[in-house]
């Protein structure tokens, strides 16, 4: 980071309040290192460990670095960011993971391409050398959990599932957060990408945990959770498309089980299999009210999408203060 960087972003009332949001569970091993770094990379920034039930001093460890502490009792990431988003005002948030994994020096970077280009938020895409810092199973469940999100939503970032991210307070307070757990990120990325919300990706340094660091991520278990949020999703905001592949499943089966019956009855005039005759008539009553859901509920979410809208745009960006003017950002 060049020092021009870290001095670009002068104090309020003429820069933007900044705050650094370091979700923790049991990290003691590595956070004091992290608000000191971070606290390097933007001084003027408020420095905040969310600490989830840690059992190992993380609270008093990061208090004694210089970070305000608070405590989250509900376990999960997905809480805390949901807390943290409710309770803690600035202009910029950072949110970041406390395991020292993400590269401090690079949040000026990400804070200042925010401001600059007028985005609601950057995503610090991870690059890494080190096997061990970015395992090769992640590596894949991200890839394929992103194509799964730009699929759904047509467009995608290339590093879904990254912990470091920059975000606009508009972002943050029109965020309806719903997840508890490490799925949060999905949910994150979606909110923006359902709103067109503009948005960037900057590549990052991606680290090896220090010693004594253990990662609270269960690789199977957090990525059927994460495939699940998806599945919400899905449901939740492209409820047509949804409820469309029932109903072409339903009448695809309908159809390959009536046309034998179909040609029985052209050549005899009879239909010998009653039972599947009605399971055929069922299967098409079934996806005609499945498509009857979808149509019903894509005009429901539409509604709450404008809602949505409109709560962020209620928001002002910020702007940018000094020498008697106001720019936008």
């Amino acid at each position: 980071m060049s020092p021009s960087l870290a001095t670009s972003l002068p104090a309020p009332p003429y820069g933007p309040d900044i705050a650094v949001l370091i979700p923790c569970h049991d990290e003691a091993a590595a956070i004091a290192k992290v608000v000191g770094d971070f606290a390097a990379a933007l001084p003027t920034a408020r420095i905040w460990v969310l600490d989830n039930n840690s059992c190992d001093g993380t609270a008093g460890v990061a208090k004694a670095a210089g970070a305000c502490v608070r405590k989250v009792a509900l376990q999960g990431k997905g809480n805390v960011v949901r807390r943290a988003f409710a309770d803690i005002d600035a202009d910029i948030y950072v949110l970041v993971d406390g395991d020292d994994t993400y590269d401090a020096a690079a949040a000026p970077v990400l804070v200042r391409r925010l401001l600059d280009d007028g985005l609601d938020m950057v995503v610090g895409a991870r690059l890494s050398g080190h096997q061990s810092a970015y395992r090769a199973g992640h590596r894949t469940g991200n890839a394929l959990l992103t194509r799964c999100v730009g699929f759904l939503f047509g467009r995608s970032f290339d590093d879904m599932l990254s912990g470091y991210r920059v975000f606009s307070r508009r972002y943050v307070k029109s965020f309806p957060a719903h997840s508890s757990g490490f799925e949060t990120e999905t949910e994150l990325a979606v909110h923006a990408l359902q709103l067109r919300m503009p948005v960037a990706e900057v590549e990052t340094r991606y680290g090896a945990r220090p010693e004594g660091s253990q990662s609270k991520l269960r690789t199977w278990q957090d990525g059927f959770r994460i495939l699940g949020m998806i599945a919400r999703l899905f449901k939740a905001e492209r409820p047509l498309l949804f409820f469309s592949f029932g109903f072409a499943a339903c009448v695809v089966a309908s159809l390959v089980l009536a046309a034998p019956l179909f040609l029985t009855y052209l050549e005899t005039g009879l239909v010998p299999r009653f039972p599947t005759a009605v399971l055929c008539v069922a299967l098409m009553l079934l996806g005609v009210l499945l498509l009857a859901c979808g149509l019903i509920l894509d005009t429901v979410t539409r509604g709450r999408i404008e809602s949505k809208h409109l709560a962020y745009l209620a928001i002002p960006p910020w702007r940018e203060r000094g020498g008697g003017r106001e720019s936008p950002q």
